[in-house]
C-alpha cells in the first residue's frame, strides 16, 4: 500500500541532491567572495572618487595647494603629478584658472 501525506516526500536520486548541494555551495561561495571584494575596496578608499577641482586664487602656487590638499603625502610629488594631470609645462599657475587633483 502507498501512503501519501504531508510528512512523506518522494524519494529522489542521490546524485540530483550532490549536484543541487554542490550548486548551493558554489553560489554562496560566490556571493562571499564578491561581498569580501567590496568591502574590501571601501575599506581601502578605493570607493568611486573622483579628481577634484580647484580655482586658483591670486597668491595660490601648486606648492601651496598641492601641501593643503594632500598633507601626509611628498609635496614634490604630488606637484608634480597636479602638473601631469592639467598638462602643465612647469609650476606657473594663473588666479582664476580651475586645476584638477588627482586623487
Amino acid at each position: 500500500m502507498y501512503a501519501a501525506g504531508y510528512g512523506i516526500r518522494p524519494l529522489r536520486s542521490r546524485r540530483d541532491n550532490g549536484a543541487r548541494l554542490l550548486r548551493q555551495w558554489a553560489l554562496v561561495l560566490v556571493a562571499v567572495v564578491a561581498l569580501s571584494l567590496v568591502l574590501a575596496k571601501v575599506a581601502l578608499g578605493g570607493g568611486s572618487q573622483a579628481d577634484v577641482t580647484v580655482v586658483v586664487q591670486p597668491g595660490d602656487t601648486l606648492w601651496a595647494i598641492a601641501a593643503t590638499h594632500y598633507p601626509a603625502d611628498d609635496v614634490r610629488s604630488r606637484v608634480n603629478d597636479i602638473e601631469r594631470a592639467n598638462g602643465l609645462a612647469g609650476p606657473v599657475i594663473q588666479a582664476g584658472e580651475t586645476l584638477r587633483l588627482p586623487a
